[in-house]
């Protein structure tokens, strides 16, 4: 299993709504927790994972602050314009420390996953870092 979302594996975030030059959409995918993507507080905001290779994905986790309606789509094509929706999850707010929260998804087969952050807690949503459990399928 490999950490398919990490950009020294080749991933890459192709879309994001909003960025701040401070934190970047970039930092989604730098494998550490103390940096972040920030929206600029209106909804819904999302942001596009690619993966350098075609991915068979059996776990996805999200580490957020103040995200309450999720939903991650799914595309296995190399382009992004057919995304399919894989799942839609609420979070519970947590004060003060960072939303885990794990999905499951079976084995899908992917080469983006888009994340859609429908409603937050706050005006205000981050994502800290998002882990994409896997094998590599084919090369691109």
């Amino acid at each position: 299993m490999i950490d398919a979302a990490l950009s020294s594996s080749g991933a890459q975030v192709v879309l994001a709504t909003s960025s701040d030059e401070n934190h970047p959409p970039e930092n989604i995918i730098d494998g550490r927790t103390d940096t972040f993507w920030i929206s600029t507080g209106m909804f819904p905001q999302e942001f596009i994972i690619r993966f350098s290779n075609l991915i068979k994905v059996t776990l996805v986790t999200i580490q957020s602050y103040n995200v309450q309606s999720l939903r991650i789509d799914k595309c296995s094509s190399p382009d992004t314009t057919d995304f399919e929706k894989v799942l839609e999850k609420e979070f519970e707010q947590t004060e003060g420390q960072l939303q885990s929260e794990d999905f499951s998804l079976g084995g899908t087969r992917a080469t983006h996953l888009r994340f859609i952050i429908k409603s937050g807690y706050d005006h205000f949503v981050s994502v800290h870092r998002v882990m994409v459990e896997g094998t590599n399928e084919n090369h691109m």
